[in-house]
């Protein structure tokens, strides 16, 4: 297997991504994402994505707070759009998706979105990983903790 600190994003990523108007409503939103089998939409205005719907949004946002269906998607999207470039490391995107409580991240590359990776894009490369992958991808984990704190930086 490659090296799995060099793994990108644009290696294991979803190339297929679904972007709606910031004006359609979370029904149509819902019903889009049925329809096409995925669990986000990215929301775009003037072509320019400024936010991100999940399925769980859906259940967090709309449902929890008892929000009609009727209003746009814009009122419940996650933004500011949290992104990712296609070639920053998997291992370093896992890390931001971690600390960040983030399970899917948009690629975006030349201020167009290109992918989009999911909490299942790693688990499912970590699955086909190697022992000898994991143990270098604990080593990296490893020397980034000593190098955060360490009083010789």
């Amino acid at each position: 297997m490659t090296d799995p600190t060099k793994i990108t994003v644009r290696n294991i990523m979803t190339k297929s991504v679904i972007a709606v108007d910031s004006l359609i409503t979370v029904n149509e939103a819902a019903k889009i994402m049925e329809d096409v089998k995925v669990g986000a939409v990215i929301v775009m205005e003037n072509n320019t994505p400024m936010g991100i719907i999940t399925d769980r949004d859906f259940a967090v946002k709309v449902v929890a707070h008892a929000y009609q269906i009727t209003i746009p998607v814009k009122q419940i999207m996650s933004t500011p759009l949290i992104a990712i470039g296609p070639d920053e490391s998997v291992w370093m995107v896992a890390d931001l998706m971690y600390t960040r409580g983030i399970r899917k991240l948009p690629v975006i590359e030349d201020d167009q979105v290109i992918g989009i990776i999911t909490a299942t894009d790693l688990v499912n490369q970590l699955a086909i990983s190697t022992n000898e992958d994991i143990r270098k991808m604990y080593h990296e984990s490893v020397i980034k903790v000593y190098k955060q704190y360490s009083p010789y930086n």
